[in-house]
């Protein structure tokens, strides 16, 4: 097999079309009434930008790519196959104007054989050789198909994984499954007569029905690379799927999230068509949940610290390169955790392999979320993403648990709702999937009516944001642990706004009801207007509250010995349809780091409970400004898994502290100081097992007393990397800082250059809420000299065109000129010029 990806001279139309061969009209009519094509590079979504646009919904309907495809197949009768790794939602794809193939599903893997399309047997003459490839993406909401449109994450459209050009002989392997039988493992844990067997399977991609013979050669390798095992095979071919041979491994190095061995297995297959070969990895592993108890890996309880993961990132939506998807997880795997939920749909294959090299436990599950159910029809797509999610998954040691559904109580897209329908439909998906592997469970989250169907159940708890206090976290699990054999709590945190801090929290505690009451979600707890008083709709969303809940629940599952595990919502920001009135219009703003992975404070709250590499981390480094009166003691708090800190406030040591974690916040690691008023600094030094580690921040301690905010300040700072960071703060009457400020600003840009903006972060969005009294943004300027025209100069000269000729004179400069505007409800507005 020979594989290649398609990224590069790729074309791109957003928009529908009167028949595919307007993808090709224009070459012939010389550029008449010709289509807007632009130049792409895969993956690719045309929702990378829309999704976050605070004016107007993302666009969802047909898009069009095309190629000029260049063709060497080196087999003899060889098949020319297109592998796509996931396109969304609905994809057809076209040689010249023959259709030669479609799918239904945006996230699945799927192929396309081309071999035998017209167009490849009668080149166009006009392509040179080459054949004119077409493809069209549609992201149309459809109500019988999944997932709904009222579930939580935009569907993406576009080719948005990897497109490979694959060639193969005429008789190829297509699947090769490994399956590993633990049983000898399990039964034998107290000797040392351990091993385990191993069965390959393959299925063969045989369009043409050849018959001629096949030599099959296996090899196994270990994590070393030493063969363990090996064998030959000569036969016919076969239909459907065979077992090609069975070895026993003695005394096997197990997969674990502190160890993640990966065996190989390597198929070859060779016939008078040629020669091909599948590469496999694989792990050896046993896990139980053991009912009415805790979870156990390869005969050890391990607490299952985990996290979840949408495939969406800053300015590229779901078109995240292979080296974005390495550094998300790398932090993921840094942070401590040793399990994620891949929520909620089937992940690119190079999400689950960097889960088998890094160590995380995975839930896998299927985009059956939220709506209700629907036809046939809809039931098919189901049954055929949960069949394509096992089959081509099977292999990756990570996963323990296959989803069935999310959310599957929520009723919406039609106008019918059958509880007795879909717990028949739900048993029928838990069947397949143990039909399709029984080697591992199935599990929901959040609908009750359903729980006792599935093998794992997580019920929707959320103390301390949608439902309840933070306080009510162990009481409200314990309860649901009761209710079911097999508990997972998927799915708990808080909405938190990168770069909001605040001196005092909204926990809550003295207007919602705590110890007993509800904590689960239900449908409009996401809103931010109606229902009942809740930390959600009443909140502060400041980092530093998230912090503080993070802390609280962290500290009470370490003692929790019965749990299984948990998984906060979610690692990374992403964008939203069903959000509007977030801070940031249309994001979902509960991760751990922004939406370009940027970290906040958050992350280093996880790793003083789970990274075993030694860490330390001031609270509040993008707090620019701390308020208060003077001579009022101030709290520092410091996260840390060191065994002891110290301390110094401007210098002077405030004294060693040691961690515990029933000390309650910060394990303990929190001081009390008087700040100066203006620049304070504050240094940190933890000590674990004689290594030491530090961390320092500087900021601004304000003892004035400000009112009610009535101007913006804009200030300018120019980037190494040519960019120009525009920020806007605000003041009160008498021209006091206001740090508190959270009210929404717009940035506006007119003339040159342009705002970095829909990228939904704090810094890459024309509409966002302030943090800490500013708000800021990227301008990408155009060529010329810099000069830059304050606020001040426009008021002082009476607006910006007589701004601009005090500056530069009657004669207007001879570069280009960017005035950015930030506005907001009730204030003046406020310029600068970029010039």
């Amino acid at each position: 097999m020979i594989s290649q990806r398609l990224n590069e001279h790729w074309q791109h139309y957003t928009g529908t079309l009167g028949g595919v061969w307007e993808v090709w009209r224009g070459d012939k009519l010389q550029n008449h009434y010709n289509v807007p094509w632009q130049a792409v590079t895969l993956p690719h979504t045309y929702n990378g930008l829309d999704a976050m646009d605070p004016d107007s919904k993302y666009y969802q309907g047909e898009a069009w790519y095309r190629y000029k495809l260049q063709l060497n197949n080196p087999y003899p009768e060889g098949r020319t196959l297109l592998h796509f790794e996931g396109a969304g939602q609905r994809t057809k794809v076209y040689v010249y104007t023959e259709e030669i193939g479609e799918h239904l599903g945006g996230y699945d893997e799927f192929r396309i054989d081309i071999t035998e399309a017209h167009a490849l047997q009668h080149r166009v003459e006009r392509y040179e050789g080459k054949i004119p490839l077409a493809i069209m993406c549609d992201n149309s909401r459809e109500l019988e198909t999944i997932p709904s449109d009222t579930s939580d994450f935009n569907l993406y459209g576009g080719i948005y994984r990897y497109l490979n050009l694959v060639y193969v002989p005429a008789i190829s392997l297509e699947h090769v499954h490994i399956e590993v039988d633990t049983s000898g493992l399990q039964q034998a844990e107290a000797t040392e007569q351990r091993h385990c067997r191993i069965a390959v399977r393959a299925t063969l991609y045989n369009p043409a029905m050849k018959q001629e013979e096949l030599e099959l050669k296996l090899e196994i390798k270990d994590a070393a690379g030493r063969c363990v095992a090996k064998s030959t095979l000569q036969c016919k071919p076969w239909q459907q799927e065979q077992q090609l041979a069975q070895f026993e491994l003695p005394n096997p190095q197990l997969w674990s999230p502190a160890e993640p061995a990966l065996y190989t297995c390597s198929v070859t297959l060779k016939s008078t068509y040629g020669e091909t070969a599948l590469t496999e990895r694989f792990g050896v592993r046993y896990f139980q949940f053991q009912k009415k108890g805790p979870f156990y890996l390869n005969g050890e309880r391990l607490l299952l610290r985990g996290t979840h993961r949408h495939e969406d990132h800053a300015g590229v939506g779901a078109a995240m390169t292979e080296a974005m998807i390495r550094e998300e997880m790398q932090l993921i795997k840094s942070m401590g955790a040793n399990f994620i939920r891949l929520g909620h749909y089937q992940q690119s294959r190079i999400v689950l392999d960097l889960c088998d090299e890094l160590g995380l436990l995975v839930w896998e599950e299927i985009p059956w979320c939220r709506g209700g159910l629907g036809s046939e029809q809809y039931k098919q797509q189901c049954r055929d993403m949960l069949t394509n999610m096992i089959q081509q998954h099977y292999n990756h040691p990570s996963i323990i648990i296959w989803g069935l559904g999310n959310e599957n109580d929520w009723e919406c897209d039609f106008d019918y709702f059958d509880e007795e329908q879909i717990r028949r439909f739900m048993k029928e998906l838990h069947e397949l999937a143990h039909q399709l592997d029984d080697s591992r469970l199935t599990a929901i989250r959040r609908c009750e009516f359903c729980k006792d169907i599935v093998d794992v159940y997580s019920p929707s708890i959320w103390a301390g944001w949608y439902r309840g206090i933070y306080t009510d976290y162990e009481e409200s699990c314990k309860a649901a642990f009761e209710n079911v054999d097999s508990f997972f709590h998927m799915e708990w945190g808080a909405d938190n706004l990168a770069t909001r801090h605040v001196e005092k929290v909204y926990t809550g505690f003295d207007f919602i009801a705590g110890s007993g009451a509800s904590t689960d979600e239900r449908d409009g707890d996401y809103l931010l207007t109606g229902g009942e008083p809740r930390v959600s709709r009443d909140g502060d969303w400041s980092e530093t509250y998230f912090c503080e809940m993070i802390d609280w629940y962290l500290k009470c599952q370490q003692s929790m010995s019965w749990l299984t595990g948990a998984a906060q919502w979610s690692f990374k920001d992403f964008a939203t349809p069903v959000r509007p009135d977030s801070p940031i219009p249309y994001l979902n703003m509960k991760g751990i780091v922004e939406r370009d992975l940027t970290k906040k404070e958050a992350y280093y709250v996880f790793q003083s409970y789970w990274a075993e590499e030694p860490m330390v981390r001031i609270y509040g480094h993008t707090m620019k400004t701390r308020w208060g009166k003077p001579d009022e003691l101030k709290q520092i708090r410091v996260y840390s898994n060191c065994e002891q800190a110290e301390l110094f406030v401007n210098g002077q040591s405030l004294g060693v502290k040691l961690r515990s974690v029933d000390d309650f916040p910060c394990a303990g690691l929190r001081w009390e100081a008087v700040f100066r008023p203006g620049e304070n600094h504050i240094r940190v030094l933890a000590t674990q097992n004689s290594i030491q580690v530090e961390d320092q921040l500087s900021f601004v301690y304000q003892v004035e007393v400000w009112s009610e905010p009535v101007e913006l300040r804009i200030t300018t700072h120019k980037q190494e990397d040519g960019r120009i960071f525009v920020e806007a703060a605000a003041y009160d009457l008498q021209g006091v800082f206001c740090p508190d400020a959270s009210f929404f600003v717009r940035f506006g840009l007119t003339g040159n250059g342009r705002l970095l903006d829909n990228l939904g972060t704090i810094h890459g969005s024309r509409l966002v809420q302030l943090a800490g009294g500013r708000a800021g943004i990227y301008v990408d300027p155009t060529g010329g000299r810099r000069a830059v025209i304050s606020e001040t100069d426009f008021v002082t000269a009476g607006g910006p065109a007589a701004a601009v000729e005090a500056a530069f004179g009657k004669q207007q400069p001879a570069v280009p000129l960017s005035i950015v505007s930030v506005i907001a409800e009730g204030m003046k507005p406020a310029y600068t010029v970029l010039c």
